[in-house]
This record gives C-alpha cells, sequence and structure tokens, in this order.
C-alpha cells in the first residue's frame, strides 16, 4: 500500500525513491567473506581458481583477500586447476563425445592456465578421438537417411564439428561410415577426400 502526502525521507509524493545500481559491499573481514564465499562455490561442484577469484571479485572481495584465501586453499587441497582440468577432459569426452580443440576451449573459458589445458587434452588419445568421431556419427547416421548425399554429409560433419573435431578428420570419419553403408565410393571420393 502506498501513502500519499506522508511520504518517507528523500520523497514528497511517498513513492520510494529510484534505486541505483549499488557497488558491491566491501566485507568488515574481507579475508572470512572470500573464504566463505569459496567454500559455499566449492560445494556443490569442483571449481577452478579463475572461476573462485572471478566470483570473489563480483563480491568486491579486495585482491589481496583473495589470493590469499586462493592460496590457502590450493596448498591444502581444495583448489586443483590439474585435476579439474583431467576429470573435466575425461567426463566431457566421455559423456558429450567432445574433441580437443572444444575442451581446450571450455577450459579456457573456466580459468584454467593454458599450460594445464594442454596438457589435459594431450592425455586425450587420437585413436580414442577418432573412434569416439565414429561412435557420434553411427548415432546420427540413421537419423540421415532418405537425405540426399550431400545433405547427409553435412549434417553429420557439421555435427562434428561443432563437437571441435577437425574437418580433416570430420571428413574422413563420414567417409568411411558412408562407404561402410554402401553410398557410391566414387562420389565420396569425389566430394569427401582422405
Amino acid at each position: 500500500m502506498v501513502r500519499r502526502g506522508g511520504g518517507s525521507a528523500g520523497s514528497t509524493d511517498g513513492r520510494e525513491p529510484p534505486r541505483r545500481a549499488q557497488e558491491p559491499e566491501v566485507p568488515a573481514d574481507p579475508e572470512e567473506a572470500a573464504r566463505n564465499l569459496c567454500l559455499r562455490l566449492l560445494t556443490g561442484t569442483p571449481r577452478t581458481r579463475g572461476q573462485l577469484a572471478e566470483a570473489m571479485r563480483r563480491k568486491g572481495i579486495p585482491e589481496d583477500a583473495a589470493e590469499k584465501v586462493l592460496s590457502r586453499f590450493e596448498d591444502v587441497g581444495l583448489i586443483d586447476d590439474r585435476a579439474f582440468a583431467d576429470a573435466w577432459v575425461e567426463s566431457r569426452h566421455r559423456g558429450r563425445g567432445l574433441a580437443r580443440r572444444a575442451l581446450a576451449r571450455e577450459l579456457r573459458v573456466r580459468g584454467v592456465d593454458s599450460e594445464l589445458v594442454d596438457r589435459a587434452v594431450g592425455q586425450l588419445d587420437p585413436d580414442r578421438e577418432e573412434a569416439t568421431a565414429r561412435e557420434l556419427v553411427d548415432r546420427k547416421l540413421r537419423a540421415t537417411r532418405g537425405l540426399d548425399r550431400e545433405r547427409r554429409v553435412r549434417r553429420l560433419a557439421g555435427m562434428l564439428a561443432r563437437k571441435g573435431y577437425s574437418e580433416g578428420l570430420a571428413l574422413r570419419v563420414v567417409r568411411r561410415a558412408l562407404e561402410e553403408e554402401g553410398e557410391d565410393p566414387e562420389f565420396l571420393q569425389e566430394h569427401l577426400p582422405d
């Protein structure tokens, strides 16, 4: 209910003054606030040092307090970007079929150091990556039956490209799958070079 006439401080017509965007409030004990925020964020799911640092920055926690807490959490093993990257690569490759390029992009977005990213995605065996690409194509192959050949190739290769597979690998896997299905090898040779 809005009162008319009496108003509140700063308003003569009884309405509340417009709200302004508030700056993040600096906590009384920044290290305690940083610890609490990190513990809360780490409760549900593992996070990278970069993700936690960004969350603290958004909350207005001073950089020196954030750095001290992040270093302590790393020392005791609550933050481990190397383990995070390894688990991420394994999980996202197995679960979603993502290739090295897509996995590296996701890890970089989460603030993982480039050296750790390269090490984690480097553990993904090229033969395993190709086998995963083939499994993805095999699953999608049935759904593309009835489409003209060029459209099938575009759909299958496009699906692999969106998952981070190189064009060469995608076309090679699609060609092999279509040949095994009985597609004309001459057409495939023309349109999908090795």
